[in-house]
């Protein structure tokens, strides 16, 4: 298909319009604080799933490492198997109403069926983080490497624009949920699910009736072969391809950690500020609102900074940033301390993954075809880094009692990226056979 066809690129982008309700009301804000209301009787945070006892917060966040272990495990050979049948937007499709229809379903999670409820959310993030691959792909694919940041960062623009507005409907029906003659006050946020459910569905239909069916098919039709085998060795090809470069290894173990860090703080900001910090609703949501429409802007700012500085330094800048918001996060006492940080925090989570995926996408082969099955290893170690932090976020809360030191590990992982991004750099500068479009300025 022709680059740069702006009508197939303003589809791409409207997925992330369409899918960013999930990260914002599921997995940011809503879902979170109701998930605390269900699941705790005044001071007792424990909760019985299936027959075990454990720390809610915990569960929350060993349910989030779980679903993402499972997409880490299953996407890889998945995404060789849309490359070989070059039906990558079909299982793109396929996720896409299997997270869908698992956040519509928990409207049906209350306090008596805690594992629905894990259950379900786990599904919504399997289906999430699975169509995130297939999607990522596509942007070599639709666009002219010159014009990559500028589109990766449109995307995550749309992306905050659109959970924002979601998100201001479900607010006024959760603040006000008398105008709506509701009385029951778990309701709002269980309609709120539904919503999610409607969005994303609704608008990743322009997606799909825009993307191409087929992209570089490689299934002969006249030619007897199982797409499993064929799958398993494209995605074998591309693993040494990957490990033959020295900057893309380092490039993706520097990503790994800092998506540690990020996604960990997207995950558990809610949660730290309703169980560390008391903070009410009334605080919390507007606070995550902050930080997506100055992620809109933060998004854009870092794409001028790559123009100017190259990706790989305005990538580093934005992990510098991160390194200092931990260690002030850890020092948060008040509502107030709560939404400056939540300020920096939005200004670099959107400039630091548009960068990252831009930056990645540039580094790959300019001849290569594969692009679903690179992208499943970027979009894997993504996953494993989801499983690590929060992971390692709930063990240390469970071992210290506190999630203060989890921020405070946060902000390690965050150094461990910033380190192997510098070491990406050097690699670069000092091999004349890569594509010097992600180090210099475009």
């Amino acid at each position: 298909m022709r680059k740069g066809d702006k009508r197939v690129i303003r589809g791409w982008i409207m997925y992330d319009w369409a899918n960013s309700v999930y990260q914002l009301t599921i997995a940011s804000t809503i879902f979170p604080i109701y998930y605390n209301q269900v699941t705790r009787e005044g001071d007792d945070f424990i909760v019985h799933f299936f027959g075990l006892e454990v720390i809610n917060t915990v569960l929350y966040s060993w349910a989030i490492a779980a679903a993402y272990f499972l997409v880490a495990l299953i996407t890889p050979l998945l995404s060789s198997l849309a490359d070989y049948t070059g039906r990558r937007k079909t299982f793109m499709q396929f996720f896409t109403w299997l997270g869908a229809l698992s956040c519509g379903a928990l409207y049906f999670f209350n306090p008596g069926n805690i594992e629905f409820g894990i259950i379900a959310f786990a599904m919504g993030t399997i289906g999430y983080g699975g169509s995130i691959v297939y999607y990522n792909s596509f942007l070599p694919v639709i666009s002219k490497p010159e014009d990559q940041d500028k589109i990766s960062a449109q995307g995550y623009s749309m992306g905050y624009l659109g959970g924002v507005v979601l998100l201001l409907f479900n607010l006024i029906m959760i603040l006000q949920p008398g105008w709506f003659g509701i009385s029951d006050p778990l309701l709002p946020a269980r309609i709120s699910f539904i919503t999610v459910f409607l969005w994303w569905i609704g608008f990743s239909l322009i997606t799909f009736n825009r993307l191409p069916r087929y992209t570089f098919r490689k299934r002969r039709k006249d030619k007897e072969t199982n797409i499993f085998f064929e799958g398993y060795r494209e995605l074998d090809k591309v693993f040494h391809q990957v490990r033959k470069s020295k900057p893309l290894s380092a490039y993706l173990i520097g990503f790994f950690f800092v998506m540690m860090g990020l996604l960990t703080v997207m995950f558990m900001a809610a949660t730290y500020g309703e169980k560390e910090l008391g903070l009410k609703d009334s605080v919390l949501i507007p606070t995550i609102l902050i930080i997506q429409l100055v992620g809109m802007g933060g998004a854009w700012l870092f794409a001028r900074l790559s123009g100017r500085w190259g990706n790989l330094k305005a990538l580093m800048f934005s992990v510098a940033v991160w390194i200092f918001i931990c260690i002030g996060a850890y020092f948060i006492i008040n509502a107030l301390q709560f939404m400056i940080a939540a300020f920096f925090i939005g200004l670099v989570m959107g400039g630091t993954q548009a960068l990252a995926r831009s930056t990645y996408s540039k580094m790959l082969p300019e001849t290569t075809t594969d692009h679903t099955s690179y992208f499943s290893f970027f979009d894997v170690m993504e996953k494993l880094a989801t499983v690590a932090g929060t992971f390692s976020f709930g063990i240390i809360e469970a071992l210290t009692g506190s999630m203060r030191y989890s921020v405070l590990a946060i902000g390690v992982f965050f150094m461990i990226g910033i380190t192997f991004l510098f070491f990406t750099h050097r690699l670069q500068q000092k091999s004349s056979n890569v594509s010097p479009q992600y180090l210099n300025k475009n």
